[in-house]
């Protein structure tokens, strides 16, 4: 088993706190599963699961999670109360083997969504909600390993849901360059420090994440 930042015995409340988070996110206040997923990723949350905060862990249940990330990052104001159904949705399940996941790969979120993005998970469910969550971990390393084939440039453009000419435009970077960086032509890691600048900027990211496993 690879480094896992927190105690075995927390993660079946890590697990419980994500699954209703983004069951209530998703069946209670209507949110898209992508975009709620983005918002506790951009709002910082996803680091205290990662890192195995305490307060968020096991501290607060799921509903109160999803507020505070809603809270942080927009001024929508929830006022609906806790919603925790016995009877399990496929969202409960997304979060509950995601936290799951994250925690035994010790990957972050963000990283395991360019890999897989959270609404593919949708399409996991009829054959896995059942199963050894065993299974759900070798499916997603293998899923995972295809992707990383992928080169970096083109899974963050992708995350920021640009197309390559959107990202020229915004970059400034020519289009003919990011599909020789993207086709593994050119080496990113070997281009100017301006051109990586501007990528980096573009996508909201910093350089070394841009050149990360080249």
């Amino acid at each position: 088993m690879e480094h896992c930042a927190y105690d075995e015995l927390y993660l079946p409340l890590a697990q419980r706190v994500m699954g209703d988070m983004y069951d209530y996110a998703v069946n209670t206040l209507n949110i898209a599963i992508e975009a709620f997923h983005k918002l506790f990723i951009v709002s910082g949350m996803g680091h205290q699961f990662e890192i195995g905060n305490p307060t968020y862990i096991a501290g607060k249940n799921g509903c109160e999670v999803a507020r505070e990330v809603i809270a942080s990052c927009s001024d929508r104001s929830i006022h609906s109360e806790d919603v925790m159904y016995v009877d399990k949705s496929r969202e409960f399940w997304i979060g509950w083997s995601l936290a799951y996941y994250q925690w035994i790969s010790d990957r972050s979120f963000e990283e395991i969504n360019c890999h897989v993005p959270i609404e593919a998970m949708y399409g996991m469910y009829d054959t896995l909600h059942e199963a050894d969550v065993s299974l759900y971990v070798e499916i997603m390393n293998e899923k995972c390993a295809v992707e990383k084939e992928a080169s970096t440039l083109k899974r963050l453009r992708q995350y920021a849901e640009l197309s390559q000419r959107a990202l020229a435009e915004r970059s400034g970077v020519p289009l003919r360059q990011i599909q020789l960086f993207e086709q593994g032509q050119r080496d990113i890691t070997r281009t100017q420090g301006q051109t990586l600048y501007q990528l980096s900027k573009a996508l909201g990211c910093s350089i070394e994440e841009l050149v990360r496993n080249q």
